[in-house]
């Protein structure tokens, strides 16, 4: 363990001396892969710091102790302190098992996150609305910025789709585990009899890709400009400034007419063009994962049902936690208070990891 603490150290000092070379600012890549290398390390340089403080401390008091040559009374001291330091060192094994496990690269970046209303037809609008409602106060909160890239807008309310970008320090990290369906269980506006109804909306996070991670070729992409329709104003329903990219290798197919720029538009649906396909080059390497790993907290499956929002009950269940930590305050969720139900969903993954000796 020391040895391998004492390696990251090294390993930390010389990233560190990288991003002081006033040379590396002239290679965008390198100095954002070196950038986002020293912040994943940083963490575990600082506790691997304390650690390594106590085991040279608990080295010393044990040659203090050996030595008779000492005055007795000072012998005793360290060997008071020579507990306490055993105990500090015995807490911090524990820290840095979690910390020495492999990180996700994708949990520094931003996500793209997309709301889709699925089953229950008016009401599944209303509720991605409350969704995108209960995400935008989350990075209120939380310090990280939300644009819109796309919507669609349900008649009676909400959105039949909307997609945004949240951008910020560790956000994919943070959203992963919000991936899949989420059901509502509640009386609609529209339901005379106070009957409850279910629907459903699903929940898509995918990390913002960069040029540095996907290349996507001319050659290999069909532009249309046209349009825009909807709501908006007069340039953006006059002016042909909407955009479709068709990335012709892959089929798949990514509009964007909300800004009254085509520039503007063009960069928004290229963020969101680079994000799916990196999320197909992900699941690949996810397919390859052995089988073993498949009972673990999932962060990507769109189709898996992860929690239930029951107004009636004042009540959120998570369904891949257990005990206490599966059940929340439907109130405190709704308004953006996910801190808690987030880092449980770490807890729950790194424990998984843990307990199976699996990798990330």
């Amino acid at each position: 363990m020391i040895e391998k603490l004492k390696s990251i150290m090294v390993r930390y000092q010389e990233v560190e001396d990288q991003l002081h070379d006033v040379n590396l600012i002239s290679d965008i890549k390198v100095y954002k892969e070196t950038n986002r290398t020293y912040k994943q390390l940083t963490p575990l340089a600082e506790v691997a710091t304390k650690y390594l403080r106590i085991c040279k401390d608990i080295e010393n008091n044990k040659e203090m102790i050996a030595d008779k040559t000492i005055d007795f009374e000072l012998r005793d001291m360290a060997q008071e302190e020579m507990a306490e330091l055993q105990a500090a060192r015995e807490a911090m094994d524990e820290e840095l098992k979690i910390l020495l496990l492999p990180k996700d690269p994708n949990d520094l970046k931003s996500a793209i996150v997309e709301i889709r209303a699925g089953t229950g037809g008016d009401e599944a609008g209303i509720f991605g609305g409350d969704l995108f409602r209960m995400y935008k106060l989350y990075a209120d909160k939380s310090k990280y910025q939300l644009e819109i890239i796309s919507l669609s807008e349900s008649e009676r309310g909400g959105f039949k789709e909307i997609v945004f970008l949240m951008s910020g320090d560790d956000v994919f990290g943070n959203l992963k585990f919000e991936s899949g369906v989420h059901r509502v269980q509640r009386v609609p506006e529209t339901e005379s009899q106070g009957r409850v109804h279910t629907s459903a909306a699903t929940v898509a996070v995918l990390p913002e890709a960069e040029d540095i991670d996907i290349e996507i070729r001319e050659e290999d992409l069909r532009v249309d400009i046209y349009h825009a329709g909807g709501h908006g104003g007069q340039n953006v329903n006059k002016v042909a400034t909407a955009v479709r990219y068709v990335h012709i290798p892959s089929g798949l197919v990514v509009t964007c007419q909300d800004e009254r720029s085509q520039l503007k538009n063009r960069d928004k649906a290229m963020k969101v063009l680079r994000s799916r396909l990196y999320e197909m080059e992900l699941e690949k390497q996810q397919s390859e994962i052995a089988s073993s790993r498949k009972s673990m907290v999932k962060s990507g499956d769109r189709s898996e049902k992860i929690r239930t929002y029951n107004w009636p009950q004042n009540r959120v269940t998570d369904h891949r936690l257990e005990g206490d930590a599966k059940n929340y305050s439907l109130k405190d969720i709704i308004e953006g208070n996910l801190e808690t139900l987030i880092e449980n969903l770490k807890i729950a993954e790194r424990t998984e990891i843990l307990k199976q000796g699996l990798t990330i």
